[in-house]
């Protein structure tokens, strides 16, 4: 009980997440008189950042970081434009379109949103959208970034589940459409009073235009054929991915030189660094509290309150809710996918389909005020305050959850294509 208290004054302290898991571990070790454990504390936390899998998280962000200093987003916007910016509300539609052609390459929310924030939102006030229609609905379309491949949360889940990461990538392609349809209802409910499009944008574009606008879909189509293919393993098609934004941001639209590469190593690097201690600690923190016997309490309680795979992946998505306002959602999924997949499995929840839901609920924290961090990467670029943008952020992500919902309810949606292509 000190412990839970202490945790959520940490919280509300504003500690960051790692320092508040290692914390945490230490006074909950210290109530249960349980000191013995401080001797094994560092093996541990290495462990839990032993496996090959996560490899595979710095390669992919720095395929993001090359995007974001090579104006990539900015063509992908320009495709999305041409496509639908002539309807009305046509910008709108277009943020959402951009974000899941950036969600195939970028597979980080944080960095989409951040991406995104900086680019579409200044032109769509431009044209005349409110800023915080068009900050909320860039926070929400950000999202996509972890369903569509390649997903670091799906990374995270193979690699702690023993699950195929090839597959799970397949397996958020159907779930990130169906989100991305939802956010086009929204918009479309809203069109008659969004701002006009502008069709002679979308006019006379040379071919050179198209071809040049659509080269950085080369990345994702990499990833996806080679890791399908069993030509490449995830981390061997984050590599190859690298090359090939490099190979365009160099020699094709000369964007970045050879100097600029070092400071964006150091970013990657600073970046996959907080990452990896993240993955460490929390799986310290998950190890500690298993030594009381604490998960199997709550699966006790999960397994006394469910009465079917369905109640019980709600139940599960309703936890992550409550656990997304205040940890981060790489801490949560190392923290609770080894006490919930034992579960799932009893429920015979194929472990796919688990860890698509599982990897989705986790986003609703991105959003979820007191905490939100995709909430202060926006008010950040923005200026908007927070409640702005959550507010605006409303509808959209309402959507979002009646998608989760969907997906909770038809496990065929994540698993029909993966089974499709026998992966």
């Amino acid at each position: 009980m000190i412990t839970l208290v202490l945790f959520f004054i940490l919280l509300a302290l504003g500690l960051p997440i790692i320092f508040l898991l290692i914390a945490v571990s230490f006074i909950f070790v210290i109530e249960v008189d349980a000191t013995v454990l401080f001797s094994s504390f560092a093996v541990q936390a290495t462990r839990g950042i032993e496996a090959n899998g996560f490899l595979a998280i710095p390669l992919y962000m720095l395929v993001g970081e090359l995007m974001t200093r090579s104006g990539i987003t900015e063509r992908l916007i320009r495709v999305a434009d041409a496509m639908m910016g002539g309807m009305r509300g046509g910008l709108a539609y277009v943020n959402v379109l951009a974000n899941a052609f950036a969600a195939a390459i970028l597979g980080s929310a944080t960095a989409q949103i951040g991406v995104m924030s900086r680019s579409i939102v200044p032109e769509m006030i431009k044209r005349g959208y409110s800023p915080a229609l068009a900050t909320g609905l860039t926070v929400s379309a950000g999202l996509l970034g972890p369903i569509v491949p390649p997903s670091m949360l799906m990374i995270i889940y193979g690699t702690l589940a023993y699950q195929s990461v090839a597959t799970l990538f397949i397996a958020g392609i159907v779930p990130g459409i169906l989100i991305t349809f939802g956010f086009f209802t929204v918009v479309a409910m809203k069109a008659k009073n969004l701002p006009a499009g502008n069709p002679e944008e979308t006019k006379n574009r040379p071919p050179k235009a198209w071809v040049l606008d659509l080269l950085p879909t080369l990345i994702p189509a990499s990833i996806v054929i080679g890791v399908v293919s069993g030509a490449m393993t995830p981390t061997e098609a984050g590599g190859f991915a690298c090359v090939v934004v490099l190979v365009l941001s160099v020699f094709v639209y000369r964007t970045i030189t050879w100097k600029d590469v070092v400071p964006m190593l150091t970013n990657v690097v600073l970046a996959s660094s907080s990452v990896i201690a993240l993955i460490g600690f929390a799986t310290l923190f998950g190890w500690v509290l298993s030594y009381e016997g604490i998960p199997d309490i709550l699966a006790q309680l999960l397994l006394n309150a469910a009465v079917g795979p369905i109640s019980f992946l709600l139940l599960v998505c309703l936890v992550v809710f409550v656990l997304g306002m205040f940890l981060d959602g790489i801490g949560i999924m190392i923290v609770i996918v080894p006490i919930l997949l034992p579960i799932a499995m009893q429920f015979d929840i194929d472990p796919i389909h688990f860890g698509v839901v599982i990897a989705i609920a986790t986003l609703t924290g991105l959003v979820s005020p007191p905490v939100g961090p995709g909430l202060y990467i926006a008010m950040e670029a923005t200026g908007l305050k927070m409640m702005t943008i959550f507010n605006a952020a409303l509808p959209f992500m309402l959507a979002f959850l009646v998608c989760l919902v969907l997906i909770v309810l038809m496990p065929w949606l994540s698993t029909f294509l993966p089974n499709m292509i026998g992966v």
